[in-house]
């Protein structure tokens, strides 16, 4: 495993006189504004020591500007960063201090890999290392073995695979022993068939090596499969921050939600924990009252063959069908004119033009109408 050159951990005092260890990143109140226009406005973010944290939103959202912030590479207008407990960023009406990127102790994989076609893989590595430390070509041995490198140091990075060639700017993130670990879009120049296998091997190297990271990603899958947190921006914000799993099935907003997988919202009159929509009455996770929309994932349907004398069922035409192999997506036409999409598994006689009848598993979630 690769060794540390980390500084003494700066250790807080709980209130019964145990150390507890600081997180491995603590963000709060970052501003920052480009000629007047603010695209970060309060940023508050947090990693545990180990975590792997992807910070998910749209173009423009101030995701990639709060990881440059975070790497010094630029400065903030207001706020505080802290790295491993210590204060390398303190602006505005919080202070006034300042580390450049060499002394706070986190590593880079940038989205072009960013290495230098003159030097070899080894020499790469080994560029963030003191140029004279003697213990500099043990390490590089150390973050070539814990990427799967072993043995390639002196290949010239263009006679790589682009899979090989992300290693090759892990190892480097990784060879000074870093605090925390950023990437920014790192698998967006991989083919769609090399980037699962990629961001898997990436995951997992990470994990073995106990490094904390952040991710920069707008792909949704990529995010909620391969972090244990998930950070959502929207508007230069964190707007919610959880599991995956938390996110995909209790988004805190309708914003969340339409943002983060596929969503359909369905108008529907509450009462209590129930709500009469055109799918009949669905389960509610909260109380409400009035007018809501039912958010549905396109798996929450439940598709059956139209039966004749059913008639409580509610009925839809199935208009299209899109086959993935592991399932499939159907739009439905309900006969009150509302079209809805339903995924179901990958065994299903359905095709275009046949008649069903649609039901909502479980409950779900609602949010309030808004005219």
């Amino acid at each position: 495993m690769i060794g540390t050159r980390r500084r003494p951990r700066v250790a807080m005092i709980r209130t019964d006189g145990d150390e507890v260890d600081p997180p491995a990143l603590r963000v709060r109140g970052l501003e920052k504004s480009y000629a007047g226009v603010g695209v970060l406005r309060g940023l508050d973010l947090e990693a545990t020591r180990g975590e792997f944290l992807a910070l998910l939103g749209p173009s423009g959202c101030g995701k990639t500007t709060a990881l440059r912030l975070i790497a010094g590479f630029e400065r903030a207008q207001a706020g505080t960063i802290e790295i491993g407990g210590e204060c390398v960023c303190a602006a505005g009406g919080a202070g006034n201090r300042w580390v450049p990127p060499e002394g706070r102790r986190v590593g880079m994989v940038f989205q072009d890999y960013a290495l230098f076609p003159h030097l070899n893989v080894a020499q790469n590595v080994a560029f963030g290392l003191p140029r004279h430390g003697s213990d500099r070509a043990p390490r590089v041995k150390s973050a070539l073995a814990t990427v799967g490198l072993s043995g390639l140091g002196e290949r010239s990075p263009d006679k790589l695979s682009g899979g090989q060639q992300q290693r090759v700017a892990l190892a480097r993130a990784l060879a000074p022993g870093p605090e925390v670990i950023l990437l920014d879009e790192p698998f967006s120049n991989l083919d769609a068939d090399l980037r699962a296998s990629v961001r898997e091997e990436v995951r997992q190297i990470l994990r073995e090596a106990g490094a904390t990271a952040v991710l920069v990603t707008h792909d949704q899958e990529e995010a909620l499969s391969i972090a244990d947190r998930v950070a959502v921006i929207l508007d230069g914000k964190i707007v919610q921050a959880g599991p995956p799993e938390e996110l995909y099935h209790r988004p805190a907003t309708r914003a969340i939600a339409d943002f983060i997988g596929d969503v359909q919202f369905l108008p529907g009159m509450a009462t209590g924990r129930r709500a009469v929509t055109v799918l009949g009455e669905i389960p509610l996770h909260a109380v409400f009252e009035g007018a809501v929309e039912v958010m549905l994932r396109p798996e929450m349907l439940r598709l059956t063959p139209a039966s004749e004398g059913d008639e409580d069922a509610v009925m839809a035409t199935i208009v299209s069908r899109a086959f993935f192999g592991h399932d499939q997506l159907l739009t439905i036409h309900l006969e009150s004119g509302h079209t809805l999409k339903a995924r179901l598994g990958a065994y299903g006689g359905f095709r275009p033009g046949d008649r069903v009848s649609v039901s909502v598993r479980g409950g779900a979630l609602a949010y309030p109408h808004e005219e």
